[in-house]
């Protein structure tokens, strides 16, 4: 694969002294013993499964449960500790399975709750713990909850759980607030009443098809913890909580401030959520082994950030910051920077992410001339050069991977999928695309289903083709493929994860940054010291005695652009 191969050492560089890495059975027996350990979610390596494009077991070209079963080995010999498995609910898949009709059943595409209960006990038997999304802070129009409340009518206790409105202007006809959705467009939808005429508006900060829940509630307290504690009950080892910081709004529904000052946004970061937050923690702390929260927070303010990760509240939440930054060494040092401050005075660990389900493959967008990610930036028919963005983001690999905390790999990272941009307009399916009018691509672009053997479509996913379809030239991108190539980013991603899991000094604990030129990021983790060059010209190895593992090959001695290694140093 161009600008693929992941050296362990060029001529000059050979290893002098390297520590026995662990046999992948001395793996499987460690990771079989998952209960024993009570921090483990604080330096855990976790995967995130989109099950619907993950592995295909019947055939009918949607990714599912059986499919999911299947690939377990696969996830096992990767060296994973856990999988977050989004959303598997019944839902009409309005916005890809966070619009949930059931919190308490799998929806037939994915499979049977009896599935998901094998899921759990097959995958942690392999040492492989499973989290899964809890979606609060909406449901499907299509939920019990929704439909009675469109029944009962105006005034009724069930429309008192959610964000009902009669609309302003003489006979109802204004939308209540001016409030913009998180998918574009405006946040509130107007009812029609039985007898065909206009009705009252409801609030939904996503699509239509997702209306908000008012957790003011009792009702809505009582139900999200109620399913917390099934699926507790079911194995699952922690909640990957969607928006988490959106729940809560003003009951008095006033317009967005210019410039709202902390807690004063109506409905971003109230401080009533951590009421909410509180309460889910107890439930959780109720069960034997560690349940852990993790809550998507999406947040510029880092103190206020912090404060969902307080002792009571939840063990850890998505670091976005670094994710969107640009390859650059100061941004990035930046982010490590503020997100360690952050979390130091809560004792948090950090959470390090390079892509997931919404955003753009690190692949496509480290190979553009803007690095960075904005969801309001995303335009059709931006270029990108996809070796050059193909060798930062195995460097970025390793970079992750490194740094204090634990770390999330979003499905076909390991593989270096690109981003597929030329998806045919007529097959997607995101609301961020038809919500924008056709501007943004939207998120299908990463969902595409993954390559796992063979020359030609659909590579294995499974017999029956795939909802999304796959590139013509993923042949040499497929599982089966890169295991036969030791210079593959699947074998880079395997050496890497496992020699952060032999050596003691990765994952949770300190850094140390070392000095360095300006476009060179380089930091000690115990013995270990990780350089990444950002510049444009190779750049001298700090003093080491081995050489564990780079992104791609040195160049006499020197570590060259866009590469990462990590080397040993002197006792």
């Amino acid at each position: 694969m161009a600008d693929g191969a992941a050296a362990r050492g060029a001529a000059d560089e050979r290893p002098r002294r390297r520590r026995r890495r662990p046999t992948r059975d001395e793996t499987r027996v460690a990771q079989a013993q998952p209960e024993t350990d009570p921090l483990w979610w604080r330096g855990a390596v976790i995967y995130q499964v989109y099950p619907r494009s993950f592995a295909d077991g019947n055939g009918d070209g949607t990714g599912d449960l059986a499919g999911l079963r299947s690939r377990l080995p696969y996830l096992r010999d990767l060296g994973v500790d856990a999988i977050w498995v989004t959303p598997w609910y019944v839902s009409p898949l309005a916005d890809g399975g966070y619009d949930v009709a059931d919190y308490r059943a799998i929806d037939p595409a994915f499979g049977t709750l009896e599935e998901a209960e094998l899921l759990i006990s097959e995958a942690l038997g392999l040492g492989i713990r499973t989290i899964i999304d809890v979606v609060p802070n909406h449901v499907s129009d299509q939920h019990v909850w929704f439909q009675a409340a469109l029944a009962a009518g105006p005034g009724s206790p069930e429309r008192e759980r959610f964000w009902f409105h009669p609309g302003k202007g003489e006979h109802g006809e204004q939308i209540p607030t001016g409030w913009v959705s998180d998918f574009q467009g405006n946040t509130w939808t107007r009812t029609t009443d039985p007898d065909g005429t206009p009705g009252e508006w409801y609030l939904h900060l996503f699509a239509p098809q997702q209306p908000d829940v008012n957790w003011s509630h009792p009702d809505v307290v009582a139900e999200f913890e109620a399913v917390l504690r099934f699926w507790f009950d079911r194995g699952v080892a922690g909640i990957r909580i969607d928006s988490a910081a959106l729940l809560v709004k003003d009951p008095e529904l006033p317009e967005v401030p210019a410039h709202p000052g902390p807690g004063e946004h109506p409905h971003v970061d109230r401080d009533e959520l951590h009421d909410v937050y509180r309460g889910w923690r107890a439930v959780a702390d109720s069960y034997a082994g560690t349940r852990v929260l993790v809550g998507e927070v999406w947040l510029q303010d880092k103190a206020r950030f912090a404060q969902y990760l307080r002792p009571d509240e939840m063990h850890t939440a998505f670091n976005f910051d670094f994710m969107a930054r640009p390859w650059d060494a100061k941004q990035l040092r930046e982010s490590i920077d503020i997100t360690l401050a952050a979390h130091g005075p809560v004792g948090a660990p950090a959470t390090w992410v390079l892509s997931n389900h919404d955003v753009t493959r690190p692949v496509t967008r480290y190979g553009r001339e803007d690095t960075s990610f904005a969801f309001a930036a995303k335009r059709f028919g931006t270029p990108t050069d996809l070796a050059v963005g193909l060798r930062r983001a195995r460097a970025a690999a390793l970079l992750t991977a490194a740094l204090p905390g634990s770390l999330y790999l979003y499905q076909g990272d390991e593989l270096g999928l690109p981003e597929v941009e030329d998806l045919p307009l007529g097959l997607l399916q995101d609301p961020m695309h038809f919500r924008s009018e056709g501007v943004d691509p939207g998120r299908d672009g990463c969902r595409v289903p993954l390559p796992w053997a063979g020359t030609s479509a659909p590579y294995g996913f499974g017999s029956g083709g795939s909802w999304l379809p796959q590139p013509a030239g993923w042949a040499a991108l497929t599982v089966t493929a890169q295991e036969a190539d030791p210079t593959s980013t699947l074998h880079l991603y395997r050496d890497l994860l496992a020699i952060r899991r032999a050596e003691p000094a990765l994952g949770d604990g300190p850094m140390t940054w070392i000095d360095t030129p300006d476009d060179v990021l380089a930091f000690a983790r115990g013995d270990l010291v990780c350089v990444v060059n950002l510049g444009d010209e190779p750049a001298a190895l700090p003093t080491h005695t081995d050489l564990l593992l780079s992104s791609a090959p040195l160049e006499a001695g020197l570590l060259p652009r866009d590469t990462a290694a990590w080397l040993r140093t002197p006792a």
